[in-house]
Protein backbone atom coordinates (compact mmCIF):
# COMPACT_ATOMS: atom_id res chain seq x y z
CA UNK A 1 0.00 0.00 0.00
CA UNK A 2 1.27 3.31 -0.92
CA UNK A 3 2.38 6.26 1.90
CA UNK A 4 0.11 8.96 1.86
CA UNK A 5 1.59 12.31 0.13
CA UNK A 6 2.62 14.57 2.20
CA UNK A 7 0.82 18.01 2.03
CA UNK A 8 2.06 21.24 3.54
CA UNK A 9 -0.75 23.52 5.37
CA UNK A 10 0.68 27.31 5.14
CA UNK A 11 -0.85 29.77 7.73
CA UNK A 12 0.44 32.98 7.32
CA UNK A 13 -0.04 35.38 10.46
CA UNK A 14 0.14 39.10 11.07
CA UNK A 15 -0.94 40.96 14.19
CA UNK A 16 -3.21 37.81 14.88
CA UNK A 17 -3.05 36.57 18.52
CA UNK A 18 -6.40 36.72 19.21
CA UNK A 19 -7.19 33.99 15.97
CA UNK A 20 -4.07 32.54 15.24
CA UNK A 21 -4.17 29.39 17.69
CA UNK A 22 -7.31 28.28 16.21
CA UNK A 23 -6.04 28.17 12.49
CA UNK A 24 -2.97 26.59 13.53
CA UNK A 25 -5.43 23.78 15.69
CA UNK A 26 -7.76 23.30 12.77
CA UNK A 27 -4.54 22.67 10.40
CA UNK A 28 -2.88 20.11 13.16
CA UNK A 29 -6.39 18.69 13.28
CA UNK A 30 -6.83 17.11 9.68
CA UNK A 31 -7.68 13.82 9.12
CA UNK A 32 -5.00 13.84 6.32
CA UNK A 33 -2.29 11.18 7.54
CA UNK A 34 0.49 13.10 6.74
CA UNK A 35 0.61 16.72 6.37
CA UNK A 36 3.20 19.55 7.94
CA UNK A 37 2.54 22.84 8.65
CA UNK A 38 4.28 26.21 8.19
CA UNK A 39 3.06 29.30 9.61
CA UNK A 40 4.92 32.37 8.25
CA UNK A 41 4.79 35.54 10.93
CA UNK A 42 5.16 38.61 8.53
CA UNK A 43 6.86 40.74 11.53
CA UNK A 44 3.74 40.76 13.87
CA UNK A 45 3.95 43.48 16.58
CA UNK A 46 1.15 41.75 18.88
CA UNK A 47 1.71 38.42 20.77
CA UNK A 48 1.15 36.73 17.70
CA UNK A 49 4.45 34.60 17.88
CA UNK A 50 4.13 33.89 21.58
CA UNK A 51 0.66 32.42 20.51
CA UNK A 52 1.88 30.26 17.54
CA UNK A 53 4.87 28.97 19.60
CA UNK A 54 2.71 28.01 22.21
CA UNK A 55 0.12 26.10 19.93
CA UNK A 56 2.65 24.25 18.10
CA UNK A 57 4.78 23.18 20.99
CA UNK A 58 5.53 19.61 21.10
CA UNK A 59 4.16 19.22 17.45
CA UNK A 60 7.53 18.11 15.21
CA UNK A 61 4.80 18.39 11.91
CA UNK A 62 5.01 22.34 12.68
CA UNK A 63 7.34 25.02 12.36
CA UNK A 64 7.55 28.69 12.85
CA UNK A 65 8.94 31.26 10.14
CA UNK A 66 9.31 34.78 11.09
CA UNK A 67 10.51 37.51 9.02
CA UNK A 68 12.38 40.54 10.32
CA UNK A 69 10.38 43.15 8.48
CA UNK A 70 6.57 43.36 7.58
CA UNK A 71 6.49 42.41 3.44
CA UNK A 72 2.62 41.66 3.21
CA UNK A 73 0.42 38.57 2.39
CA UNK A 74 1.85 37.67 -0.96
CA UNK A 75 5.67 37.33 0.09
CA UNK A 76 4.18 35.54 3.25
CA UNK A 77 2.66 33.05 0.62
CA UNK A 78 5.65 32.94 -0.93
CA UNK A 79 7.82 31.63 1.97
CA UNK A 80 5.36 29.29 2.82
CA UNK A 81 6.09 27.95 -0.96
CA UNK A 82 9.62 28.37 -0.39
CA UNK A 83 9.46 26.53 2.57
CA UNK A 84 7.22 23.56 1.85
CA UNK A 85 8.20 20.22 1.40
CA UNK A 86 5.02 18.47 0.23
CA UNK A 87 3.78 17.34 -2.77
CA UNK A 88 0.43 19.72 -2.29
CA UNK A 89 0.14 23.01 -0.52
CA UNK A 90 -3.00 24.58 0.63
CA UNK A 91 -3.16 27.94 2.85
CA UNK A 92 -5.10 28.71 5.52
CA UNK A 93 -6.00 32.26 6.57
CA UNK A 94 -4.78 33.68 10.36
CA UNK A 95 -8.49 34.44 11.36
CA UNK A 96 -9.86 30.98 9.39
CA UNK A 97 -10.18 27.33 10.67
CA UNK A 98 -10.53 24.38 8.51
CA UNK A 99 -12.75 21.85 9.26
CA UNK A 100 -10.79 18.48 9.85
CA UNK A 101 -11.54 16.71 6.29
CA UNK A 102 -10.73 19.76 4.47
CA UNK A 103 -7.42 18.48 2.92
CA UNK A 104 -8.85 15.00 2.15
CA UNK A 105 -11.34 16.44 0.13
CA UNK A 106 -9.68 18.45 -1.64
CA UNK A 107 -6.39 16.40 -2.62
CA UNK A 108 -9.39 13.65 -3.61
CA UNK A 109 -11.26 15.91 -5.86
CA UNK A 110 -7.65 17.16 -7.22
CA UNK A 111 -6.41 13.53 -7.86
CA UNK A 112 -9.87 12.59 -9.30
CA UNK A 113 -9.65 14.95 -11.68
CA UNK A 114 -6.52 14.69 -12.55
CA UNK A 115 -7.63 10.82 -13.46
CA UNK A 116 -10.77 11.49 -15.23
CA UNK A 117 -9.50 14.60 -17.54
CA UNK A 118 -5.55 14.19 -17.59
CA UNK A 119 -5.08 17.57 -17.39
CA UNK A 120 -2.46 19.27 -14.89
CA UNK A 121 -2.41 22.68 -13.63
CA UNK A 122 -5.26 22.68 -10.93
CA UNK A 123 -6.63 24.56 -8.51
CA UNK A 124 -8.76 23.23 -6.28
CA UNK A 125 -10.96 25.63 -3.87
CA UNK A 126 -12.56 24.72 -0.54
CA UNK A 127 -16.40 25.69 -0.34
CA UNK A 128 -16.81 27.65 3.02
CA UNK A 129 -18.87 30.10 5.51
CA UNK A 130 -18.09 33.40 6.43
CA UNK A 131 -19.93 34.39 10.08
CA UNK A 132 -20.24 37.84 11.12
CA UNK A 133 -20.83 39.27 14.41
CA UNK A 134 -24.14 39.73 14.34
CA UNK A 135 -25.27 35.99 13.69
CA UNK A 136 -25.41 36.25 10.21
CA UNK A 137 -23.54 33.77 8.01
CA UNK A 138 -22.39 33.88 4.15
CA UNK A 139 -22.27 30.69 2.28
CA UNK A 140 -18.97 30.26 -0.09
CA UNK A 141 -19.48 27.82 -2.35
CA UNK A 142 -15.94 27.19 -4.53
CA UNK A 143 -15.42 27.70 -8.21
CA UNK A 144 -16.14 24.88 -10.12
CA UNK A 145 -18.16 22.80 -7.23
CA UNK A 146 -21.32 22.89 -9.33
CA UNK A 147 -22.32 22.12 -12.74
CA UNK A 148 -20.78 19.53 -15.23
CA UNK A 149 -18.06 21.77 -16.43
CA UNK A 150 -15.06 22.99 -14.42
CA UNK A 151 -13.74 26.71 -15.16
CA UNK A 152 -10.60 26.89 -17.00
CA UNK A 153 -8.56 29.04 -19.42
CA UNK A 154 -8.87 33.00 -20.01
CA UNK A 155 -12.83 32.70 -19.53
CA UNK A 156 -11.34 32.41 -15.96
CA UNK A 157 -9.20 35.48 -16.31
CA UNK A 158 -11.87 37.02 -18.32
CA UNK A 159 -14.27 36.48 -14.69
CA UNK A 160 -11.45 37.73 -12.46
CA UNK A 161 -10.40 40.84 -14.45
CA UNK A 162 -13.87 42.09 -15.95
CA UNK A 163 -16.89 39.98 -14.53
CA UNK A 164 -17.35 38.03 -17.64
CA UNK A 165 -19.84 35.11 -16.80
CA UNK A 166 -20.13 32.06 -19.04
CA UNK A 167 -23.70 30.47 -18.34
CA UNK A 168 -22.27 26.48 -18.04
CA UNK A 169 -19.37 27.67 -15.44
CA UNK A 170 -20.08 28.05 -11.54
CA UNK A 171 -17.74 30.69 -10.51
CA UNK A 172 -19.08 30.47 -6.35
CA UNK A 173 -16.78 32.74 -4.36
CA UNK A 174 -13.99 33.32 -7.05
CA UNK A 175 -10.25 32.04 -6.08
CA UNK A 176 -9.73 33.35 -2.78
CA UNK A 177 -5.91 31.98 -1.59
CA UNK A 178 -7.10 31.17 1.95
CA UNK A 179 -9.01 28.04 0.68
CA UNK A 180 -7.04 26.58 -2.10
CA UNK A 181 -4.98 23.55 -2.88
CA UNK A 182 -2.93 22.79 -5.77
CA UNK A 183 0.38 20.57 -6.69
CA UNK A 184 3.58 22.42 -5.40
CA UNK A 185 4.22 21.97 -9.13
CA UNK A 186 1.66 24.01 -10.30
CA UNK A 187 2.59 27.19 -8.15
CA UNK A 188 6.28 27.14 -8.85
CA UNK A 189 4.74 27.21 -12.60
CA UNK A 190 2.11 30.41 -12.27
CA UNK A 191 5.31 32.04 -10.23
CA UNK A 192 3.46 31.96 -6.99
CA UNK A 193 2.26 35.40 -5.65
CA UNK A 194 2.93 38.65 -6.88
CA UNK A 195 4.73 40.54 -4.08
CA UNK A 196 3.86 43.90 -5.47
CA UNK A 197 0.11 43.50 -4.33
CA UNK A 198 -1.24 44.12 -0.86
CA UNK A 199 -4.28 43.04 -1.64
CA UNK A 200 -6.05 40.57 -4.58
CA UNK A 201 -2.58 38.68 -4.81
CA UNK A 202 -5.04 35.78 -5.02
CA UNK A 203 -6.86 37.06 -8.05
CA UNK A 204 -3.51 37.76 -9.64
CA UNK A 205 -2.69 34.11 -9.40
CA UNK A 206 -5.65 33.07 -10.72
CA UNK A 207 -5.39 34.93 -13.65
CA UNK A 208 -1.91 34.14 -14.41
CA UNK A 209 -2.88 30.34 -13.71
CA UNK A 210 -6.12 30.68 -15.81
CA UNK A 211 -3.84 32.88 -18.62
CA UNK A 212 -1.52 29.55 -19.02
CA UNK A 213 -4.39 27.24 -19.46
CA UNK A 214 -5.22 26.33 -15.33
CA UNK A 215 -8.50 23.92 -14.27
CA UNK A 216 -10.17 25.57 -11.33
CA UNK A 217 -12.33 23.06 -9.44
CA UNK A 218 -14.07 23.35 -5.74
CA UNK A 219 -15.40 20.54 -3.08
CA UNK A 220 -19.34 20.76 -2.89
CA UNK A 221 -19.42 20.40 1.15
CA UNK A 222 -18.10 23.28 3.41
CA UNK A 223 -14.59 22.52 4.39
CA UNK A 224 -13.47 25.83 6.47
CA UNK A 225 -15.15 28.47 8.25
CA UNK A 226 -14.37 32.67 7.70
CA UNK A 227 -14.52 34.51 10.40
CA UNK A 228 -15.17 37.86 9.09
CA UNK A 229 -12.88 40.65 10.63
CA UNK A 230 -11.59 44.49 9.39
CA UNK A 231 -8.04 45.57 9.18
CA UNK A 232 -6.48 48.69 8.07
CA UNK A 233 -4.93 46.84 4.81
CA UNK A 234 -8.90 46.27 4.02
CA UNK A 235 -9.97 49.12 3.85
CA UNK A 236 -12.09 50.49 0.44
CA UNK A 237 -8.77 52.63 -0.66
CA UNK A 238 -6.66 49.99 -0.53
CA UNK A 239 -8.54 47.72 -2.67
CA UNK A 240 -8.97 50.19 -5.23
CA UNK A 241 -5.38 50.71 -5.62
CA UNK A 242 -4.81 46.99 -5.81
CA UNK A 243 -7.79 46.08 -8.57
CA UNK A 244 -6.67 49.12 -10.42
CA UNK A 245 -2.69 47.70 -10.45
CA UNK A 246 -4.66 44.44 -11.10
CA UNK A 247 -5.76 45.92 -14.40
CA UNK A 248 -2.89 47.72 -15.05
CA UNK A 249 -0.71 44.59 -14.94
CA UNK A 250 -3.22 42.91 -17.15
CA UNK A 251 -3.17 45.53 -19.71
CA UNK A 252 -1.39 43.84 -23.05
CA UNK A 253 -4.14 40.83 -22.56
CA UNK A 254 -7.58 43.37 -21.66
CA UNK A 255 -6.64 45.52 -24.69
CA UNK A 256 -6.20 42.53 -27.05
CA UNK A 257 -9.40 41.82 -26.60
CA UNK A 258 -11.33 44.85 -25.85
CA UNK A 259 -11.76 45.60 -22.56
CA UNK A 260 -9.07 47.27 -20.13
CA UNK A 261 -11.11 50.64 -19.98
CA UNK A 262 -13.81 48.65 -18.60
CA UNK A 263 -11.66 46.60 -16.16
CA UNK A 264 -9.88 49.65 -15.01
CA UNK A 265 -13.15 51.48 -14.79
CA UNK A 266 -15.43 48.79 -12.97
CA UNK A 267 -13.25 49.14 -9.68
CA UNK A 268 -13.79 52.60 -9.20
CA UNK A 269 -17.65 52.38 -9.30
CA UNK A 270 -17.27 49.62 -6.64
CA UNK A 271 -15.62 52.17 -4.95
CA UNK A 272 -17.96 55.01 -4.87
CA UNK A 273 -20.69 52.68 -3.84
CA UNK A 274 -18.97 51.23 -0.76
CA UNK A 275 -18.46 54.78 -0.50
CA UNK A 276 -21.40 56.26 -0.45
CA UNK A 277 -20.67 58.54 -2.97
CA UNK A 278 -24.09 58.13 -5.41
CA UNK A 279 -23.16 60.96 -7.86
CA UNK A 280 -20.15 59.84 -8.78
CA UNK A 281 -21.51 56.25 -8.95
CA UNK A 282 -23.62 57.22 -11.53
CA UNK A 283 -21.22 59.23 -13.74
CA UNK A 284 -18.71 56.54 -13.56
CA UNK A 285 -21.74 53.66 -14.78
CA UNK A 286 -23.05 56.27 -17.37
CA UNK A 287 -19.55 56.43 -19.18
CA UNK A 288 -19.17 52.87 -18.87
CA UNK A 289 -22.65 52.59 -20.73
CA UNK A 290 -22.01 54.48 -23.13
CA UNK A 291 -19.10 52.64 -24.21
CA UNK A 292 -20.69 49.23 -23.20
CA UNK A 293 -23.96 49.16 -23.61
CA UNK A 294 -24.36 45.65 -23.23
CA UNK A 295 -22.00 44.19 -20.61
CA UNK A 296 -22.34 47.34 -17.76
CA UNK A 297 -25.74 47.11 -17.04
CA UNK A 298 -25.47 42.69 -17.83
CA UNK A 299 -22.26 42.73 -14.87
CA UNK A 300 -24.46 45.24 -13.07
CA UNK A 301 -27.72 42.79 -12.76
CA UNK A 302 -25.70 40.09 -12.30
CA UNK A 303 -23.97 41.26 -8.68
CA UNK A 304 -25.89 44.40 -7.98
CA UNK A 305 -29.08 42.94 -6.00
CA UNK A 306 -26.96 40.43 -4.31
CA UNK A 307 -24.36 42.67 -3.37
CA UNK A 308 -27.53 45.16 -1.97
CA UNK A 309 -29.09 42.14 0.09
CA UNK A 310 -25.66 40.69 1.69
CA UNK A 311 -24.91 44.52 2.87
CA UNK A 312 -28.11 44.63 4.64
CA UNK A 313 -28.01 41.57 6.33
CA UNK A 314 -24.24 42.71 7.19
CA UNK A 315 -25.31 45.18 9.06
CA UNK A 316 -24.31 48.35 6.69
CA UNK A 317 -25.46 51.60 6.52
Amino acid sequence: MMAPTLVTIGITCFNAEGTIRRAIHSALNQDWPDCEVVVVDDASTDQSVAAVMREIEGEPTARLVRHTENKGPAAARNTVLDQALGSFVAFIDDDDEALSGRISAQVSALQQFEKETGADLIACYASGRRLYDNGYSLELPAIGSRGSVAPSGHGVADYLLFGHRRSDWFYGGGTPACSVLARRTTFARVGGFDEAFARVEDADFAIRLALIGGHFIGTSEVQFIQHATSAPDKSHEKNLQAELHLAEKHKNYLSSIGRYHYASHWPKLRYWHFKHNYWRFFWEFLGLLVRYPAAAPRHLLSTGPSRLLHERRMGEP
